[in-house]
């Protein structure tokens, strides 16, 4: 049994159906989950509940997490490190292997160009110090041998069929279809890495089902050379055959619109992932696997087929 707990976001969905290349025993757990394959196991489950967690990975071999809280400090603060803590008990005490879908909150924000797997740690915002927290209690449990885990890392993600939990859809994609004037925030002369959800899902699936990829740190493969922010506008807009409208969108302006909107308020403190260059390195796979990403531009023609044609 391989099992996806938080199996319903835009990275479950995408690793539900990468795993059929290596199992038909598929367990699929949310709030409300629902089928991605045939055969798939649905099993609805508060996960912040240990006794519903317990039930939720039982009789897994391997166990994916790709949950996404909301996107809050004050509720990752609370939920994150006791859902870790009591999923690394649940994996111990079942025998199951652990593979964890994490971002790159924690890399210091004077390292961003390039990131890899040996960026320094040194987060610059209360999420990141939130995230750093989670993964060294995954890290200290492989190191001690009495867990094997693995991480893998993603950039921002951008992917067909997302749905509100990806910025570059938010903020580009759906304003330039629906005729309005597109927003980048802080700098649209600063690149940006953003890696494709699909790539995602199968790089996270053979990670799982390699047992030399334990006990590593991996970055999931992201295409090389990213797009300034206005080269991502330009490129979509192009795609959809529409005028390239956008507006940058200053941090004094996301601070403002805070007061009012609770997603922009959370935004704030991560302004500094717009303000620089922002690389994300995923040779060491790409390397390994002898797998590469998918191009920006045809990652983008395949959202635009998808979801706005």
């Amino acid at each position: 049994m391989q099992t996806i707990l938080g199996a319903g976001g835009a990275i479950g969905k995408e690793l539900a159906k990468a795993l059929t290349n290596y199992t038909s025993d598929i367990r699929l757990v949310s709030r409300n989950p629902e089928k991605i394959n045939p055969t798939d196991q649905l099993l609805a489950a508060d996960l912040l509940n240990p006794d519903e967690l317990d039930r939720a990975i039982h009789g897994s071999a391997i166990v994916y997490i790709t949950v996404g809280f909301p996107y809050s400090y004050k509720v990752w603060q609370k939920a994150w490190p006791a859902f870790v803590s009591r999923l690394i008990k649940a994996c111990k005490k079942q025998n199951c292997k652990l593979v964890f879908f994490d971002n790159v909150y924690m890399y210091s924000k004077d390292h961003l160009n390039p990131m890899t797997e040996d960026t320094p740690i040194d987060p610059p915002s209360k999420k990141g110090e939130v995230r750093k927290r989670v993964a060294d209690m995954i890290l200290e449990e492989i190191n001690r041998g009495d867990l094997k885990a693995l991480i893998a890392r993603s950039a921002d993600f951008y992917g067909p069929s997302i749905q509100q939990t990806s910025i570059l859809t938010e903020t580009v994609f759906k304003p330039l279809h629906e005729g309005k004037t597109a927003n980048w925030l802080a700098n649209d002369q600063c690149k940006h890495s953003f890696t494709f959800t699909p790539d995602a899902g199968k790089a996270t699936a053979l990670l799982g089902n390699t047992d030399s990829a334990y006990g590593q740190v991996w970055h999931l493969p992201t295409a090389p050379n990213p797009l300034t922010g206005k080269e991502w506008v330009e490129a979509i807009a192009s795609k959809m055959d529409v005028e390239p409208k956008y507006r940058v969108v200053a941090p004094i302006v996301v601070k403002v619109m805070g007061w009012f909107m609770p997603i922009m308020k959370e935004s704030v403190e991560m302004l500094y992932q717009y303000d620089r260059d922002y690389v994300f390195d995923s040779g060491k796979f790409e390397n390994t696997f002898d797998i590469r990403p998918t191009p920006y531009k045809e990652g983008i023609e395949q959202i635009v087929a998808s979801d706005y044609s």
